[in-house]
């Protein structure tokens, strides 16, 4: 069949080509990671703190402001996020330049894309020689901090500690492993002899290549679990249950591949008509196959829920959990890096901190608006944290209410900084995209008519299923980070509840930040 008389997949490539959907979701990613950045900022969540975003280590005393708008994080967040904005806009300029010239010359022809396959080529190696240029142009701090970042996951010592960041990046890295396989047939489409129309098929060892390519991230994902089990200071067996999940992709990309098998004896027992069929259930490779994709899809969803956002959902027994109660939404404490991982509520009402504080000026982490502090590895403290207050960035809010203590609902947990709705919607956003994703991992799909339109809106899919997970990740990260965190002092104050209308005691503890660790904290 020649390329022309494909069908629906031709026209797809004459107007948007492989190479350029590639562009798309890379382009996605950026805006996702960008949004992800831009969204934690404006619930309060210091991301330059919690994903260890920083490229500088101070260790000396930092200036702690206590007015609600000299936040010390503040400005480098939202000169992070602009920055991202900016590259995203950039790459999408430059890439968009690019399609209209490549628009412009084949004039929808499919007789022409091929004359003119080398536009998408040149783009790719033009953004290739700018992420490595090492000249002060074109964003190079954020270059040098993606290089890095790709530096520390594929070649990390087996005895240096993953950072949270990484895992975040590496984690990005997974939901991109289709289209790194994309990448791989998009330069087999340019050789010449093959077309952009359609993608080749390889015989031989060369149908091997491409699910090495895309089982790549997941290596690279165990990797870092593995680390994480071995290290020293390690006493869990999270880490190495973490880098089974992973390990489960592998049957299903490389099973997936060996359905050409499979399609081959379908041929020689019931000719080529049965072969075009979907479905090989017959078949013991094929079953296999499915099997593999339902382990993979129930185990990666469990851990979402479970492990990577920390939900009693699923846990055989909830009632065992030694989570700290924290039945209200809270803010956390100042870490020893100079910055809280929750930034103060925007408000200029009085915080409870502020009467606590005037009616207990001897204590000694006490202090008087506007005021400041020097952070030297000293204790944070956390406090109550109501609607429509604020608290000063010295004092951040955690409360415990003796007569509220119950079992938080929907299977969720105690510590929650979103608004409530969001997490059912989320959970059943994550399993049936989880289930899809498995599915997509198979490169034989590419075989079907419309394939590779369907396996493209599935990638734009589990990107969007990203985005949303690292939200939650990041939040729970955050949870452990304070929970981790030991308590100093206590100190009870009675309150009144302007919610209930009752008369209450608060607990406001100190708690030591200088136990909380920059790396990712195994879960409690």
């Amino acid at each position: 069949m020649s390329p022309i008389d494909a069908g629906t997949d031709v026209d797809q490539n004459v107007v948007l080509p492989l190479p350029y959907r590639i562009f798309v979701l890379f382009g996605l990613g950026i805006l996702g990671w960008a949004s992800n950045l831009h969204l934690l900022d404006a619930l309060d969540v210091d991301v330059v703190q919690a994903l260890d975003l920083r490229t500088v280590e101070d260790n000396a005393p930092v200036r702690l402001p206590l007015t609600q708008r000299e936040h010390a994080g503040s400005s480098r967040t939202h000169t992070l996020i602009r920055t991202t904005y900016q590259v995203f806009l950039g790459y999408t300029a430059f890439c968009t330049a690019s399609w209209m010239l490549f628009r412009f010359k084949t004039n929808g022809d499919p007789l022409l894309v091929d004359a003119y396959g080398h536009i998408p080529v040149i783009t790719a190696c033009f953004l290739f020689l700018i992420v490595l240029c090492p000249y002060d142009y074109f964003f190079k701090t954020e270059r040098d901090k993606f290089v890095q970042a790709i530096r520390r996951c594929l070649f990390s010592s087996a005895t240096t500690p993953i950072l949270f960041s990484d895992v975040i990046f590496a984690d990005i890295g997974t939901s991109y492993a289709k289209i790194f396989g994309d990448v791989w047939l998009s330069l087999c489409m340019v050789i010449p002899g093959n077309s952009l129309l359609n993608a080749p098929s390889p015989d031989g060892l060369a149908r091997w290549v491409l699910p090495t390519i895309m089982s790549f991230p997941y290596f690279v994902r165990l990797r870092q679990c593995l680390i994480e089990y071995n290290l020293p200071t390690n006493e869990s067996r999270r880490p190495f249950f973490n880098a089974i999940k992973y390990g489960t992709a592998f049957p299903v990309i490389f099973l997936s591949a060996a359905q050409r098998i499979v399609v081959v004896d379908i041929i020689d027992q019931q000719g080529e008509d049965a072969a075009k069929q979907p479905w090989h259930g017959e078949h013991r490779l094929f079953r296999l196959w499915l099997l593999a994709v339902f382990v993979n899809s129930a185990y990666s969803f469990w851990w979402d829920i479970t492990n990577d956002w920390g939900f009693d959902l699923l846990k055989p027994d909830p009632s065992q959990s030694t989570q700290r109660v924290l039945p209200k939404r809270l803010l956390i404490p100042q870490m020893n890096y100079g910055t809280p991982l929750i930034t103060p509520r925007r408000s200029t009402d009085v915080s409870p901190t502020d009467e606590f504080s005037s009616n207990h000026s001897s204590a000694p982490f006490h202090h008087q608006k506007g005021s400041s502090l020097t952070l030297n590895g000293m204790n944070g403290v956390v406090s109550h944290h109501r609607r429509n207050s604020s608290s000063s960035a010295s004092t951040h809010a955690h409360s415990h209410s003796h007569s509220q203590r119950q079992k938080h609902p929907y299977g969720l947990r105690s510590m929650l900084l979103y608004p409530l709705t969001v997490y059912p919607l989320l959970i059943f956003l994550n399993l049936i995209l989880r289930m899809s994703w498995s599915v997509k991992l198979s490169s034989h799909l590419h075989s079907v008519r419309d394939g590779s339109v369907a396996v493209f809106w599935l990638e734009v899919a589990e990107i969007v299923r990203r985005w949303l997970w690292v939200f939650i990740r990041v939040e729970w990260e955050v949870v452990k980070r304070v929970q981790s965190a030991p308590i100093v002092e206590r100190v009870v104050k009675v309150e009144f509840d302007e919610q209930s209308g009752e008369v209450e005691e608060v607990v406001y503890e100190e708690l030591d930040t200088r136990a909380a660790a920059r790396t990712v904290l195994p879960d409690a």
